[in-house]
């Protein structure tokens, strides 16, 4: 039997990102990439979600799943893994949590949730008190004025007020909005982006990066 392998579930946006610091600390990051007809914001700037990461001395593995094969492609992978702990940041959607429960059980490993059960926007604040920095790099067109902005104390009131305004999560939970975290309480270092492309999906805008 080796050793103990923490694995966390990542993407380069706030809410893992947090979760994995609540932890404390894990051994490898797993980013997986759906096959959805929208591009995913994280996925889009892959090479940055990765380069935050690496800034935080997080090992990530990096897989493509199959649609229709994406749970036993997960399992899959995590088999050959074999962690003891799988951490994940989902905060209040269930069916997420009975995935994740599901998807542990069945690797044999024990499911963290650090971030479950929080107030949505007391959560928000804590992520940035704790000096959490996510830029907005994929967001709905009512958000649209966020892109490229980093959410920081001097403005989060003024964000959440806005997005309660217009009817959405201010944690974007139902991915009303995607972050990268450029700067963190894990980052060895700050990650720096330049936007070279905003690309619109229907009503839905993401930012390219370098």
């Amino acid at each position: 039997m080796g050793p103990a392998m923490r694995v966390a579930f990542v993407s380069g946006g706030k809410d893992s990102y947090y979760a994995m610091y609540r932890y404390g600390g894990v051994d490898l990051g797993v980013m997986l990439v759906y096959n959805f007809p929208r591009p995913s914001p994280h996925t889009m700037n892959i090479g940055k979600s990765l380069e935050s990461l690496l800034a935080c001395g997080v090992p990530v593995i990096v897989a493509k799943l199959s649609r229709g094969r994406e749970f036993d492609e997960t399992v899959d992978l995590l088999r050959k893994i074999s962690p003891s702990v799988i951490v994940a940041g989902d905060v209040y959607i269930e069916d997420h949590l009975k995935y994740m429960e599901r998807l542990a059980k069945e690797v044999g490993s024990n499911l963290v949730e650090p971030l479950w059960g929080y107030d949505p926007v007391e959560l928000l604040y804590r992520e940035i008190n704790d000096g959490v920095r996510p830029v907005v790099i994929g967001a709905i067109e009512s958000l649209r004025g966020y892109l490229g902005k980093a959410l920081t104390m001097e403005n989060v009131e003024e964000f959440v007020y806005n997005s309660k305004n217009v009817g959405v999560d201010p944690l974007g939970e139902h991915g009303e909005y995607h972050t990268l975290v450029v700067d963190g309480p894990l980052h060895k270092h700050e990650v720096s982006f330049r936007v070279v492309d905003i690309e619109n999906f229907g009503a839905y805008v993401v930012l390219r990066l370098i």
